[in-house]
């Protein structure tokens, strides 16, 4: 009798292992077969394999986060460089067609590498990189513009200035970014208090969709529409390029950088800061950044010196901003500056693609009220002394942003006085580092949150961060339910209604990775 039982459990092993061993089988066709499919539609010259020479070369061209290309990190098993839209629409019905799921890659500033890795070490997946479908055409007559999403925002603000001095584009100030996500996540900037989001200022976009069909705004319909501006356009298809609203910016604009330390009232000036900088006229724009000890109010105004100063003398007083600390300079040249912190190098650096070369961990916040003094003072010296730190930065909301419906596009923040982030970067590799560094960010975060926003506590997607949570199959889709503990730090209430897209543009979730929209269950609706 005692045999029985003993038997039992080798048969059940033994069918583990063939079906272990079919599945991997079955895994192992379907890449072949999903390779195939796209050889037969796409140069072979464009379909990057481990085994290509050149696979290496273009997975880290766009690579912005070195924790995700680290040994053991699951990288694509294949890279399609698409040089047109058909090249696109091959490789998403050649996915669905051999169960090959696609990620995404225009710039590769997700903080958390979703567009190139897998924290999933069984995944297999392909990644489209966007990165040559990047062309730019001006309609200066109309002040609009057809971007690709494998564009930079540098890219974007040097054409728009070469069509016209006083054409400006509101959205980030790190030059790097590719337009595709940045603008697919909302996309704030120096302008954002002014003309509001990238997202806000898009007039139309081409996307492939989960079936390989080519789709504009008014053959995508509208909540497709809405959902790609600000929900993360990965989650819903591939979009390819975005026609945009260019702003008028001024023929000479003005910038300043104060530096002032602990001593010299750092703490004092960050807490007024707060209430004053999200009230300032929308034409001035005046960030902090907190690093080495140090905060930099640095600013931007649409207008000359004279009137900077009047206004600063008018509102903040006791920054002591004088004439001295003006620079006027055009408004590209000004996104030169918010980058470098000099207007000392030629405009052309903005067409620069330069990766990354250390690690990195943020965390963000919102914030509603004002912190008190001692928040920042604790804040200050418990954690911005220690070796480890490495960036704060608190850009201000108000202007257009609170005068816009949290509704209007997925990004619900508007109403909130400023952001926060916490950046940790290191250049060492190796476990210690990696625990020492991520041990200082999750320290800010947890001791800030009695400071900031609550129920939830809000996050803006284009500061991706896993930490939130990651997404869970439940009957071979994304878990809603579960996805919610992360998705509404995001969107808010807009989280609902962006899974009720996804379930009618994307049923089967082809789109999805660690923390894709799922689509919203049947009894929910």
């Amino acid at each position: 009798m005692a045999r029985t039982p003993m038997i039992l459990h080798l048969l059940l092993v033994t069918l583990f292992i063939l079906s272990s061993k079919t599945a991997s089988s079955s895994a192992s066709s379907d890449v072949d077969a999903f390779l195939g499919c796209l050889s037969a539609a796409i140069p072979p010259s464009l379909i990057k394999t481990p085994a290509t020479n050149s696979y290496s070369e273009l997975l880290m061209s766009s690579v912005r986060n070195l924790r995700y290309v680290l040994p053991g990190t699951t990288r694509p098993f294949v890279i399609v460089a698409a040089t047109e839209p058909a090249h696109v629409q091959t490789t998403v019905v050649c996915g669905r067609r051999h169960s090959v799921r696609i990620r995404t890659r225009s710039g590769g500033h997700d903080y958390e590498g979703l567009s190139y890795a897998s924290v999933d070490p069984h995944e297999r997946f392909a990644v489209l990189d966007l990165g040559e479908l990047r062309a730019i055409h001006i309609d200066a007559s109309r002040a609009e513009a057809w971007v690709g999403s494998g564009a930079t925002l540098g890219e974007l603000y040097y054409a728009a200035a070469a069509a016209n001095q006083t054409f400006g584009f509101p959205a980030g100030n790190c030059p790097t970014v590719g337009v595709g996500g940045h603008l697919s996540g909302g996309g704030f900037g120096a302008l954002s208090r002014k003309y509001g989001l990238s997202a806000d200022n898009v007039l139309d976009a081409v996307v492939v969709d989960a079936e390989g069909r080519l789709l504009n705004r008014s053959t995508m319909g509208k909540d497709l529409f809405w959902a790609i501006r600000g929900g993360g356009g990965e989650s819903f298809g591939v979009v390819l390029s975005w026609k945009v609203r260019l702003v008028a910016v001024p023929e000479t604009v003005t910038v300043f950088s104060i530096r002032r330390s602990r001593n010299q009232s750092a703490v004092d000036l960050i807490t007024k800061w707060q209430a004053i900088a999200p009230a300032l006229p929308r034409d001035l724009y005046l960030r902090v950044l907190v690093q080495n000890q140090q905060a930099a109010f640095v600013a931007l105004f649409l207008g000359r010196c004279d009137r900077l100063v009047d206004t600063m003398r008018a509102h903040f007083p006791d920054l002591g901003m004088a004439e001295r600390d003006c620079q006027e300079m055009s408004w590209v040249k000004s996104t030169v500056f918010f980058f470098f912190n000099t207007a000392n190098i030629p405009n052309e650096v903005l067409l620069n693609r330069s990766n990354a070369d250390y690690f990195l961990k943020v965390k963000s916040d919102h914030v509603q009220e004002p912190m008190p003094r001692q928040a920042w003072e604790s804040l200050w010296s418990k954690w911005l002394e220690k070796p480890e730190a490495a960036l704060v930065m608190l850009d201000p909301y108000g202007g257009v942003m609170g005068s816009i419906s949290p509704s209007a596009t997925p990004f619900p923040h508007r109403n909130y006085l400023y952001q926060l982030q916490f950046f940790s970067f290191w250049f060492e590799n190796g476990t210690a580092a990696l625990e020492k560094r991520m041990s200082w960010v999750r320290g800010v975060y947890e001791d800030l949150t009695p400071y900031v926003s609550k129920n939830p506590r809000a996050v803006y997607v284009n500061y991706r961060d896993l930490d939130l949570g990651t997404n869970e199959l439940d009957g071979g889709v994304t878990s809603y339910a579960k996805a919610r503990v992360w998705g509404e730090k995001y969107f808010k209430g807009n989280f609902k209604r962006l899974a009720a897209v996804k379930s009618k543009v994307d049923p089967f979730d082809f789109f999805r990775n660690e923390q894709s929209i799922p689509p919203l269950p049947a009894k929910k609706w």
